[in-house]
């Protein structure tokens, strides 16, 4: 599509080499020689973008700028002027100009300035299809090798910063190509998953990551002095929606430290959230709280212990401090805790938890406009940023960067969004949960699931002596044979957690200091 340029000059004729060497380039000019000129050609045809002389008899090159953004907000306009001067600059960028020249100018400036505000989506579009091409290969070499935990750690977030990057240019066909290198990646993460994790639990080996019963004694603990700092945990944030909020955050913090940690399994709240905050696996805060542990079929809320393990935990690793927990499930309860920030002040450790991110994962499957909204990976971050940007959560980031106060934000689990359904047959007594299940009674496939027949090699609680736990892996989830279309239909391409996958288990841990 050939590019159409007014340009607005009442010295237009001296300009003639440059418009012959535009037009040798592709482009089409309107040369004019007033702003009234301009302005009609505006008003009678479509123009991409307008080279604008500040300084013409008549309708001066500022106002003419006013009423072209009057006729077209969007336009992109670049301001040629002679002057330097602050106050004609200021007029300028407060009128939004795209860009601004010093004559004089010579066509390759011209040029430059046409691409890098017409072309400029074009040439990025290009440059990253071309530089994720040259990656490709060196991925799948890594996906294919026998990697350590820092690896994977590093690949993830290689693989998360092309997926940032592909989804503004909105190629389909490259984005397919990623899509399909993450899951031959998600596909030899649980495979090395299921050789390790059991070792990693019992200490075997040299290496294993930070797990959710170690994070917060490894990571958080070690700042706890006699100055307040905050622990924020979004339930359900995933790496690649922490990369999404992390340059709304950049304005009143800079990432001190950036960690992944890996949640334990299940990668469900139930588990992973309550090990994080006991300091300890769920098998052990059930035998060493046992008032504190509701297992899968008992009635109560599972996540309703959490202040008082944490309390626990803090009194273990001689932390006697006054801490405060807070849980925020809704908009009213978020601005009361808000309101109270202050009173906060005197605590050393302060806890919040969010649960946003969790509720719209939910809600996703019951409501329609939710299901709408939050379609694909993309659209996931999008609602995630638009809650953030609105949330009490923002607010409180404000106002204790403004009182110089360090922050720590985290998670429990991520989600991955499932496709590929396994069929299993069991009683009614098993969970309901799609990427995991644990019961007495169950019949599937037992090469496309990581098995664990003795929930204790896990350090996982055991409600019965033949109960056993399985973990769906890659984007699989579990279906049952009745109305198995139906049920495919109603959960396939949701977002779901607690099985083996990067996005549920690779967490970010990040530390924040105020600006």
């Amino acid at each position: 599509m050939q590019i159409t340029i007014l340009w607005a000059d009442d010295e237009i004729e001296l300009l003639k080499p440059h418009i012959i060497y535009l037009q040798n380039k592709g482009y089409s000019i309107i040369p004019v020689v007033s702003g009234n000129e301009a302005l009609e050609v505006m008003e009678n045809q479509v123009v991409d973008i307008v080279f604008l002389d500040e300084n013409m008899p008549g309708l001066s090159g500022i106002e003419t700028l006013k009423r072209m953004k009057t006729l077209n907000q969007n336009i992109p306009i670049v301001m040629i002027t002679k002057s330097e001067e602050e106050n004609i600059m200021e007029d300028a960028i407060g009128g939004h100009i795209a860009d601004y020249l010093i004559k004089p100018v010579n066509p390759k400036q011209i040029l430059l300035c046409l691409k890098k505000n017409i072309d400029n989506k074009k040439l990025i579009t290009e440059k990253s299809t071309l530089a994720y091409q040259q990656s490709f290969r060196n991925i799948s070499m890594k996906i294919s090798d026998r990697l350590s935990f820092e690896e994977w750690e590093k690949l993830y977030k290689e693989l998360v910063y092309w997926e940032l990057e592909l989804e503004k240019i909105e190629d389909a066909g490259v984005s397919e190509i990623l899509a399909d290198q993450k899951s031959e990646a998600n596909t030899c993460f649980s495979k090395y998953v299921m050789r390790n994790y059991q070792d990693w639990l019992l200490g075997k080996g040299k290496e294993k990551p930070l797990f959710s019963h170690t994070i917060l004694k490894d990571k958080l603990f070690p700042s706890i002095n006699n100055k307040p700092i905050f622990l924020f945990l979004i339930d359900n944030l995933r790496y690649d929606q922490w990369k999404t909020l992390q340059p709304l955050i950049n304005e009143y913090y800079r990432t001190d430290s950036e960690e992944i940690y890996y949640s334990i399994l299940p990668t469900a709240t139930h588990y992973s959230r309550n090990a994080l905050f006991a300091g300890l696996m769920p098998g052990e805060i059930a035998k060493k709280y046992p008032n504190m542990w509701l297992n899968e079929n008992d009635e109560g809320g599972k996540n309703q212990f959490e202040e008082q393990l944490l309390g626990e935990y803090l009194k273990r690793y001689g932390k006697r401090i006054k801490y405060s927990f807070s849980k925020i499930l809704n908009v009213d309860f978020g601005k009361k805790v808000l309101d109270n920030i202050h009173q906060l002040m005197q605590n050393q450790l302060n806890v919040v938890v969010f649960n946003f991110i969790d509720m719209l994962s939910h809600a996703r499957i019951e409501v329609d406009l939710i299901r709408e909204l939050a379609d694909d990976e993309k659209s996931y971050r999008s609602v995630t940023k638009s809650w953030f940007e609105n949330s009490t959560l923002i607010d409180m980031i404000k106002y204790l960067s403004a009182q110089k106060i360090p922050i720590f934000i985290t998670t429990d689990h991520g989600t991955i969004k499932i496709s590929k359904p396994i069929k299993i047959v069991g009683d009614k007594f098993i969970n309901a949960n799609l990427r995991y299940k644990v019961g007495r009674t169950m019949d599937y496939p037992a090469n496309q699931v990581y098995e664990v027949k003795n929930p204790e090699d896990i350090y996982l609680p055991k409600e019965g002596v033949t109960h056993r736990f399985i973990f769906a892996t890659g984007s699989d989830f579990f279906a049952y044979p009745n109305n198995y279309n139906q049920y495919i239909s109603y959960y396939k391409d949701t977002f779901q957690h607690g099985g083996i996958s990067l996005e549920e288990m690779m967490l970010p841990f990040i530390k924040l200091m105020p600006k």
